[in-house]
């Protein structure tokens, strides 16, 4: 026994936690985290608040896929309607903050309710292939690779009846989409150093209407004698798009490796529509991105190469043409 009566020792008990208790508040609230609101700017090692009045997700429309833009979703938690004046989203995948474009007067989040503001992402992080691109399957909270901390930092207007100008909270990432957008553009940049990947602007439409060819232009970029073979990027196969697919009379190429240094070089895709129910064309938003498979630096994954206006116009035509004559 410490010769403390019992009832004497409870209170001295009770006393201890109320204090940790007001000490836990205390350091729950001390500063926002947002530029110009007299808090230090939350960089991409901060810890953010775990609680506030407005949770938030991210996300990305198909839409946006070709883009770089993805959705910082905002839900306001509390019984009062709230105005956001601006947002930022930290991750340490990318070198600057993702922020959205606000615009005057912001946007108005009713109790309950979730919106969606779209922000373009910044020149991401790549360091080594393996601390960016993260494990098959990531789909953490965290931004999609171990380690790693996402969360927003949100400006708020003064509510009449008082209350915080700002708040900082974890952003969940339950489609990994900050990992997949960060491995995506690593590897469209080391594709980049190798050679430049386009389609053709024209396509040519077979007699009968039914199948096309369009042509994936490479461009390698000159080198020196020192790195002459140095640098070489290989496509090991071409997938079909929800409205493209492989027309069997100019096959798409497998295992086609391509060297910095080296000569330009034209495939012929043969094309035919991949679907020819009425939605094809109305709702299609990616069929029009051919996604190679390929390896270089080190990297491997989807490299997205986008038809222009032009070429996406003339794919659709011939989509609608080539299904009415089925």
């Amino acid at each position: 026994m410490d010769g403390h009566p019992v009832t004497r020792r409870r209170r001295i008990l009770l006393r201890i936690m109320a204090a940790v208790a007001v000490l836990g508040t205390a350091a729950s609230c001390s500063g926002n985290g947002f530029p110009g609101t007299g808090s230090p700017t939350p960089t991409t090692t901060a810890t953010p608040t775990a609680a506030g009045p407005v949770t938030a997700e991210i996300s990305q429309f198909r839409d946006n896929y070709s883009k770089q833009i993805i959705e910082i979703q905002l839900t306001n938690s509390t019984g009062s309607a709230l105005t956001v004046l601006g947002a930022e989203l930290n991750s340490p995948l990318f070198s600057a903050v993702i922020a959205w474009p606000a615009h005057s007067g912001g946007i108005v989040l009713p109790p309950g309710q979730t919106k969606s503001l779209p922000a373009p992402l910044p020149a991401p992080e790549c360091g080594s292939p393996a601390a960016t691109t993260g494990p098959p399957g990531t789909n953490a909270a965290s931004g999609g690779a171990p380690g790693t901390t996402a969360f927003v930092s949100l400006r708020l207007a003064q509510p009449p009846g008082g209350g915080p100008a700002g708040a900082t909270t974890p952003a969940a990432d339950p489609f990994g989409v900050l990992a997949r957008n960060n491995a995506e553009m690593c590897l469209t940049g080391a594709a980049s150093a190798v050679a430049t990947i386009r389609l053709a602007p024209d396509l040519e439409v077979a007699a009968d209407g039914r199948t096309a060819v369009v042509r994936l232009l490479v461009q390698p970029h000159a080198t020196d004698a020192a790195d002459a073979g140095g640098a070489e990027l290989v496509i090991d196969r071409i997938d079909e798009t929800t409205l493209l697919a492989e027309a069997t009379q100019a096959p798409w190429p497998r295992s086609l490796t391509l060297r910095a240094g080296g000569p330009p070089q034209e495939v012929r895709l043969g094309i035919r529509p991949a679907r020819c129910d009425p939605h094809a064309v109305a709702e299609d938003k990616v069929g029009t991105l051919l996604p190679l498979r390929v390896r270089v630096a080190g990297r491997e994954g989807v490299l997205k190469v986008g038809a222009d206006d032009q070429l996406r116009g003339r794919m659709y035509d011939f989509v609608t043409t080539a299904c009415g004559r089925q």
